[in-house]
């Protein structure tokens, strides 16, 4: 018989320093297309800010056009004081209409195991036809979608638990 279990554990109160020996995905986009702004911020169940959390953002219809950027269709930021961050993406190309803009991995101290979100924005006229989107709870499938804002950037925010809680995926 084959466990089900894998091995996991926390990312430890020092990642922020840990990561930072890595290629800076922070800041800006080497990109062929437009890019956008998603920002947000990171809560644990009671509504607090997390401070040191890293969200990984997978993009694969946008690696293309990424072709001079360090790692292309990828960035990994870390949250701010105030829990705070901020993702710089290529625009999804036409053909990537209704599914995510990116696919989102979550690391936190006291996270014994990463979590797997995505998040798509709020004017992608393919989100009614969206597979992913689809499996998921009617009342819930807010928690996945970005909000356009009045400066074109898009807001969203993630609740690691809670009344508010994004939606996780299990991708076993």
């Amino acid at each position: 018989m084959t466990s089900k279990i894998t091995t996991s554990q926390t990312i430890g109160p020092f990642p922020h320093e840990a990561w930072r020996w890595a290629v800076d995905l922070t800041t800006g986009v080497d990109s062929s297309a437009s890019t956008i702004r998603i920002t947000g911020a990171v809560f644990d169940g009671d509504g607090v800010a997390i401070n040191d959390a890293w969200i990984e953002a997978w993009m694969p219809a946008s690696a293309s056009q990424e072709a001079a950027h360090a790692i292309p269709g990828y960035r990994r930021v870390p949250s701010g004081e105030q829990g705070g961050f901020t993702l710089q993406v290529s625009q999804p190309p036409a053909a990537a209409s209704g599914k995510p803009a990116a696919y989102i991995t979550v690391f936190a101290r006291g996270l014994t195991k990463h979590q797997f979100t995505a998040v798509f924005l709020e004017d992608d006229a393919g989100l009614a036809h969206s597979a992913l989107l689809a499996q998921v709870p009617a009342q819930r499938r807010d928690t996945l979608i970005a909000k356009k804002q009045a400066d074109g950037s898009y807001l969203w925010n993630i609740h690691m638990q809670g009344a508010q809680e994004t939606v996780f995926f299990d991708y076993t």
